[in-house]
């Protein structure tokens, strides 16, 4: 026992007020490296700036993108959109991207204007009020406006999701109608007119991603050009930018609409002029690939 005593003791560190060696020497400090920025672990979260969304970094993954009839069916949506959400099809997105955990808020669209970006547009807030609402009242190219502020602001680059990203990363890994389920209630996301405007972002639970408000609450541009269904559509993630591009695509529906319009399939092209109180956006940013 004295034996075993002895050898713990001999182990033991030695404590702070231990005098030094007789030599003189001291051992080096060894510094801990510096954690890795960007962070590139699923689900990791980071943010660039105070001003700057905070990203979720989504991992490589596949899905299958679009509706069935039997989803469409079964929550009575209207026929117009049989075809824009068919054929279904295989997406293989092969790289890790990040993406905002909520939707660009007020105040940091705000914070855009604030350091000469954004063209200085100030978009009305409804009288809902600013801070962490949604921004709201935004187009296409208003949105392009805020990207390019971030990306220079950050130095990194900042963009729309395409919307196989978008699908991708609202699904979560699941393959139901909803990113919770099969079914939606006032409990789990703001829709049908039920608060009569905008919530605070983050006020309903989050996906399997960490992201919230990806059904409802505010419609979000993505880069897409709309077509009119998926016959031809890229299965790399990419966005799709071919044609007139008269319409640019719009995911997760918004506060004033059916429950039905704001499942994770959901798709409508919107004029990229089009600035309303249920229209906003979210962002990604492109992470390193090794």
């Amino acid at each position: 026992m004295l034996f075993l005593l002895a050898a713990i003791a001999a182990d033991a560190p030695p404590p702070a007020n231990a005098p030094l060696p007789a030599n003189g020497y001291v051992p080096p400090k060894v510094s801990a490296p510096a954690p890795r920025f960007p962070p590139v672990a699923a689900g990791a979260a980071f943010a660039q700036c105070r001003e700057c969304p905070e990203m979720v970094v989504i991992p490589p993954g596949e899905f299958v993108m679009g509706s069935s009839q039997q989803e469409r069916r079964a929550l009575g949506v209207l026929a117009m959109f049989d075809k824009m959400e068919e054929p279904r099809h295989l997406v293989r997105i092969g790289y890790r991207y990040a993406v905002g955990r909520y939707a660009v808020t007020f105040d940091q669209w705000d914070a855009c204007v604030a350091d000469g970006g954004c063209a200085g547009y100030v978009p009305a807030d409804a009288g809902w009020g600013r801070g962490r609402r949604p921004v709201i009242n935004v187009n296409f190219a208003d949105a392009q406006g805020y990207v390019a502020w971030l990306s220079k602001r950050t130095g990194q680059k900042y963009r729309l999701l395409s919307e196989a990203e978008w699908e991708y990363a609202g699904r979560a890994g699941t393959d139901t109608y909803y990113p919770f389920g099969n079914t939606i209630d006032p409990a789990k996301a703001n829709y049908g007119n039920n608060l009569d405007r905008t919530t605070q972002v983050g006020s309903y639970l989050p996906n399997r991603f960490g992201l919230h408000d990806m059904t409802a609450n505010v419609a979000q541009w993505v880069q897409d050009c709309h077509h009119d269904d998926y016959v031809g559509a890229p299965a790399d993630g990419s966005a799709w930018v071919s044609g007139p591009c008269t319409l640019r695509n719009v995911r997760g529906g918004g506060w004033s609409l059916s429950g039905w319009s704001v499942r994770v399939a959901q798709r409508i092209g919107d004029p990229p002029g089009a600035r309303n109180d249920h229209l906003g956006f979210r962002v990604a940013r492109d992470l390193p690939q090794d």
